[in-house]
């Protein structure tokens, strides 16, 4: 049965806490905000407790802590009877390493039974280290954690009453045969090595995401291994209870191409939805067996648009001078990529060159390359790639656009290292596939666009965003955050050509991974249009709160060292204040220390400075504490209510209905002002939603005195709108750009779809006068026009209208063509 394109969608973030039962009592409320496909996180059996659900444990089950097979098919049904479909989220590049490691069935089958496991083939696990699988799960040495008799024997504690070697709460199997044996001689015999987990990112010898050691990255281009990890899912799209799929992070897979293939080809058109990170001007190749990505572009591309570009050279200088950051931010992401190159992700990196040293040793001509020059080149050469991946396969011919890719990012690193530009032209000759095949090229080939992608991922989004952020809602997945606005001609060119090559693809504006939600950012977008206001108040915030500054603590007897400031996350923590306000202290509160670990500049993950932590933590009490200052947070909010409705609802106007499927994230159907997770994944609040949804049906609804109900208003009239016009703003619907004329026309964003649909936008409008709008028209089509917003009918000709009446005291229009014969 084929599935068809979904009309919209609404992600729903699925937990132990809200799960299929959940599901099922939302039904009615997702039919009557307008949704036609549910979306949901993971379903297959994660980790006990997940939240998330990306962390697989077994692809043989639907998830018990979600309520099982029975309850989603019965939440499958319900949704169905009203015309909802689902759409689930697919991880086909790894699986939980989980603790209890007994939990993971096929893992564990490979740790107690090494290459005669069923399962050996399964993992991406480097053959040519000849070691056993590191496990860097240990709290300190190996040799002291023996000594420590913290490792002990239980004779018949596995999950089928064989006997386990025990570290507090993991369980590792042991060898059959090895029990009896000293802790050394067990430990020597097994198929995995117990390691300290500090030495994860030096020594690692498998695959993993990112730099999750948890995650251990499966071979899902082996058809065994294809089948049973996906044959659930397949089982569900066979016979309708799933519509279609959305496939987590498809540039970790060796070929994410061949796999959109597999599927395909196992489905009857399935509609199938790719995590795929653009960056700007990339195309999502067409040979791929998908309609689209899951639009982290789409939320790129809105959040510019509302940005305002008078705004930058101020906000940017203002950023320098206080902070002290005067490099830009190429010059920033290039740096925080060759720095995790050298700390989380070095194992990955020493992997992939001991690969091109094994190849160079294949040829005489090529073997004066040392490991040294390789590992250098390479530093310079993937700290230089501006793309997650290019797409070269073995045995294929390359495409153009992945040898320009490569060839500018080979370039620019024999550029900025010339010393090893030998060791960079021969890395490139082989990641292009220009040297011929081998067992060990083939292998460097993918490998090398295996690790691209985290460099960037580690070293931009979730480092160096955390780190340069002028206006930080401009620092999120697959943006430019230099990159302030964007020309109405541009974004409608970008608007024709989604819908010629992807008209089916999604379009988010927030989403489980987004740092800041879209209402979040729409605020903090409001700073460009009034910047030197911004410089104001955070020159008073810091007055009244004083400079955030800390020490490093000295031994006994010693002078005290010099007090640190950190400008930097006092300009990050006034912006989200006002972004994300009224925050409690609890949540801002995790939230920096999620921020300032990213950043990676005075503590990390890996190494926490505790006197820095909790002088952030006291700073922050005492700005939670000081009652003036909250008052000027509260007064600043309002003064920016306009700006902030205007790109709210403007950015939310033009997704529902511009080319592509609109998604909705858990709870933005109306005003959602939550952070980078987990602060996104807490759950939703049914009731609220439903008070709001009663709220946006009142017969008249001043937008900037209940935000929230127009909001909620625009989701419901606006998806309900597509489901009446489908053929009007589906995949096929035309689309006509529409401009206005005098004085805010450069503010003014529209456009019609299918000759029944016209959305409109104000942009930038803390710089507009009501005279303004007034004084601007815009041509409408002959016929009636009825405004789904303010319940009023236009009436379109040949002379043109002014602005305000079309909008009607709403910063946003949308209008519905009204059939005179009805």
């Amino acid at each position: 049965m084929a599935n068809p394109t979904p009309d919209s969608t609404y992600r729903f973030q699925l937990t132990p806490q809200v799960g299929f039962a959940e599901l099922r009592g939302c039904a009615g409320y997702l039919e009557e905000l307008g949704v036609t496909t549910a979306y949901l996180s993971p379903i297959l059996q994660a980790v006990p407790g997940s939240q998330h659900g990306y962390d697989v444990i077994d692809h043989s089950r639907i998830s018990a802590d979600l309520g099982g097979e029975p309850e989603f098919i019965d939440a499958a049904a319900k949704l169905a009877e009203r015309g909802i479909g689902i759409v689930v989220d697919v991880v086909p590049n790894h699986v939980a390493l989980p603790t209890p490691e007994s939990l993971n069935p096929a893992l564990w089958s490979v740790l107690r039974y090494g290459p005669d496991s069923e399962y050996a083939r399964w993992f991406d696990i480097d053959p040519s280290d000849g070691q056993p699988i590191l496990l860097p799960i240990l709290g300190a040495r190996i040799d002291e954690v023996i000594d420590a008799d913290e490792l002990v024997v239980d004779a018949a504690g596995g999950p089928g009453g064989e006997p386990i070697l025990r570290y507090y709460d993991h369980e590792l199997p042991i060898r059959v045969g090895t029990a009896s044996l000293s802790i050394e001689e067990l430990l020597s015999a097994a198929y995995y090595r117990l390691a300290y987990w500090h030495i994860a990112g030096e020594e690692l010898n498998y695959r993993r995401f990112f730099d999750v050691d948890t995650l251990v990255a499966i071979r899902v281009e082996d058809p065994e291994v294809f089948t049973r990890t996906h044959e659930v899912l397949l089982r569900l799209m066979a016979d309708g209870t799933v519509t279609g799929l959305r496939i987590d992070h498809p540039d970790g897979l060796a070929d994410p191409e061949g796999y959109l293939a597999s599927l395909a080809a196992t489905a009857d058109q399935p509609w199938v939805v790719v995590e795929k990170i653009l960056a700007p001007a990339e195309k999502l190749s067409p040979s791929w067996e998908c309609v689209g990505t899951t639009g982290y572009d789409a939320a790129a591309t809105l959040t510019a648009l509302f940005c305002d570009p008078d705004g930058a050279g101020v906000m940017q200088g203002a950023f320098a001078e206080i902070t002290g950051e005067f490099a830009d931010w190429p010059e920033v992401a290039f740096a925080a990529k060759k720095e995790v190159l050298s700390t989380i992700l070095f194992s990955e990196l020493q992997r992939l060159a001991s690969l091109a040293h094994s190849a160079c040793q294949t040829n005489v001509r090529w073997k004066d390359y040392s490991l040294k020059g390789l590992t250098e080149g390479l530093t310079e050469f993937l700290a230089h790639m501006e793309v997650y991946r290019a797409y070269v396969r073995p045995g294929h011919p390359i495409p153009l656009v992945s040898s320009e890719q490569l060839s500018a990012a080979s370039h620019a690193a024999c550029a900025t290292l010339p010393q090893r530009s030998a060791e960079i032209d021969l890395l490139k000759a082989m990641a292009s596939g220009e040297l011929g095949r081998s067992e060990v090229i083939d292998d460097f080939v993918i490998r090398f666009q295996q690790t691209s992608g985290p460099v960037l991922a580690k070293g931009v989004e979730d480092t160096a965003s955390y780190r340069w952020f002028p206006l930080a809602s401009l620092c999120d997945v697959g943006a430019e955050p230099d990159v302030f606005g964007v020309e109405l001609d541009t974004f409608h060119r970008w608007c024709l050509e989604r819908k010629g090559a992807m008209p089916g693809t999604m379009n988010a504006l927030s989403t489980h991974d987004t740092k800041r939600s879209e209402d979040v950012r729409a605020r903090i977008n409001v700073f460009s249009e009034v910047p030197e206001k911004w410089l104001d108040w955070i020159q008073d915030w810091q007055y009244l709160a004083g400079s955030f500054e800390y020490s490093e603590p000295v031994a006994p007897g010693e002078p005290p060292a010099p007090m640190i400031r950190d400008a930097r996350t006092e300009w990050l923590l006034w912006q989200t204040m006002v972004g994300t306000w009224p925050i409690d202290r609890q949540r801002m509160g995790a939230y920096l220390i999620k921020a300032v670990r990213e950043a990676k500049l005075f503590t990390s993950w890996v190494e926490p400075n505790g006197p820095y932590e909790a002088a952030l933590s006291d700073y922050l009490d005492a700005v939670y504490d000081n009652a003036t200052l909250m008052e000027s947070f509260r007064l600043a909010t309002a003064y920016l209510t306009r700006g902030f409705v205007a790109n709210s609802l403007g950015q939310r106007a033009l997704q529902l209905f511009m080319p592509g499927i609109p998604d909705t994230y858990q709870g933005c159907e109306t005003v959602s002002l939550t952070l980078v997770d987990p602060d996104n994944r807490r759950p939703l609040d049914p009731s609220e939603l439903g008070v709001i949804l009663d709220r946006s049906r009142a017969e008249t609804l001043d937008p900037y005195a209940d935000h929230e109900a127009a909001k909620m208003r625009l989701s419901t009239e606006g998806l309900h709108l597509r489901q009446r016009h489908p053929d009007a703003v589906g995949p096929a619907g035309t689309y006509v750009p529409l401009k206005a004329s005098g004085e805010a026309a450069p503010h003014v964003v529209g456009f019609m779809r299918g000759d029944l649909v016209i959305a409109l936008a104000v942009r930038h409008t803390m710089k507009l006068e009501s005279a303004a709008l007034e004084a601007t028209t815009i041509g409408l089509p002959h016929g009636d026009w009825f405004n789904i917003l303010t319940k009023r009918v236009i009436t379109g000709g040949p002379g043109a209208l002014p602005l305000s009446e079309i909008l009607g005291g709403w910063p946003v229009a949308i209008l519905e063509s009204v059939d005179p014969l009805a």
